[in-house]
């Protein structure tokens, strides 16, 4: 793996850790007032353009464009599905308690979610930022 990569793994994972910190808690604020999948979704799409924001400009530096702005929702989609069945398995069917279930659907999607936004936002485009 190359060091290019390997930095966006790691300017991943700490917007990643923003991110996370945002949305849960927004899940939690919202827990007491609906049910763990719609406190989830909620807090979900909200993560969705903070996510996009953070990821074209300093995870993957790239330059926003309507194109990925429209694609980079497909991920996250991939990602909400998949988070969604991991959540309500973990609450379920492991007994874990939802205000935990959420973590561990996010910790279960971030190798998911790297490759796929890399895909979204760097493969296929040449419009890269210079960096600092």
């Amino acid at each position: 793996m190359n060091h290019a990569v390997v930095r966006e793994i790691v300017r991943f994972l700490a917007s990643g850790l923003i991110n996370t910190g945002v949305t849960y808690a927004i899940y939690l604020a919202l827990l007491s007032k609906a049910g763990y999948a719609i406190a989830y979704t909620v807090a979900y799409l909200i993560g969705i353009a903070l996510s996009y924001l953070l990821s074209t400009r300093f995870v993957f530096r790239v330059n926003h464009s309507a194109r990925r702005a429209v694609i980079f929702p497909v991920v996250y989609l991939i990602q909400y599905l998949f988070g969604l069945t991991v959540l309500h398995a973990s609450v379920t069917w492991l007994g874990i308690p939802e205000a935990f279930a959420a973590l561990v659907s996010t910790v279960l999607s971030i190798p998911l979610t790297f490759v796929l936004s890399r895909l979204v936002l760097v493969n296929g485009h040449a419009q890269r930022k210079t960096a600092p």
